[in-house]
């Protein structure tokens, strides 16, 4: 009953409808279920993190294998640089080699792991462009740009970044533009927000290529698998609308446990989510 309510789509009434009980007696009986949070930690991985929230005080921090294990997850309230410290060294205490780890471009968290190789998700780098810039830019600045980020994920290292040194040599008097205030002679960046999309990418683009600097590490360009899982947890928690917290969470720690490796959970480590 309850792997069709956790990793299948049975909600308390179709199961209520399927066994013949009340809903009550459905929900007693998955609350009596216990899930088992031990967890399995391999020798070497390439680690993929983030963080998703289902509300504003409540978020669950992953740590997933690139080849598509759950390693470790916790309930935060924010996400903050010492929980993924934390977290990672909780998984380098278990035995596990981390051999480089993607994430988004937190401010920070870069030079807290500095000790692994870090490949920013280039997917989130588009993202923070197309804040700046829209999805719709107005001026060829900005369209040039766009057209350029969204060439990230398919080109090479050389190529990426020798097209975004022309394209500042282009833009350069562009985008250090300044106004004034005739009144008070304070200035301004006339440009700011296509000048803060640059200045992203300037500042990330050691990070953004280290699948290709360190192509046997098998690192992946983006954080694309840990999304999927954020994804397919949201549309599960949806099919189970007005859960209170300690359910959502028993939900939460079965879909994630789901990915496991069942033949090791007798050699797994001990760590509470």
């Amino acid at each position: 009953m309850w792997k069709e309510y956790s990793e299948g789509k049975q909600t308390y009434k179709q199961l209520s409808e399927k066994y013949g009980v009340s809903l009550r007696t459905i929900q007693r009986r998955l609350d009596s279920f216990s899930i088992n949070k031990h967890f399995v930690f391999p020798r070497t991985c390439v680690l993929l993190i983030d963080t998703t929230y289902f509300s504003r005080n409540f978020g669950v921090m992953l740590f997933k294998a690139s080849d598509g294990q759950n390693i470790y997850w916790k309930y935060v309230k924010y996400e903050t640089n010492a929980h993924y410290a934390e977290g990672i060294s909780i998984i380098r205490e278990h035995g596990t080699k981390i051999k480089g780890i993607v994430c988004d471009g937190r401010r920070g968290l870069f030079n807290k792991l500095s000790e692994y190789p870090i490949q920013m998700c280039q997917f989130h780098q588009v993202a923070i462009i197309t804040r700046y810039i829209t999805r719709r830019p107005k001026h060829q600045a900005g369209i040039e740009l766009k057209e350029l980020v969204h060439l990230m994920c398919k080109t090479d290292k050389e190529s990426f970044l020798g097209a975004l040194d022309e394209w500042y040599k282009k833009w350069k008097s562009h985008i250090n533009e300044r106004s004034v205030n005739p009144i008070t002679g304070k200035s301004w960046y006339t440009h700011k927000r296509l000048r803060s999309a640059y200045k992203s990418l300037e500042r990330n683009k050691e990070y953004l290529f280290t699948w290709y600097d360190k192509y046997e590490l098998g690192i992946p360009n983006t954080n694309n698998k840990l999304e999927g899982t954020f994804t397919n947890l949201k549309n599960k928690l949806r099919n189970h609308n007005g859960l209170n917290r300690a359910r959502k969470e028993k939900l939460i720690d079965g879909f994630l446990k789901a990915s496991i490796p069942k033949i090791e959970e007798k050699k797994a480590g001990m760590a509470s989510p």
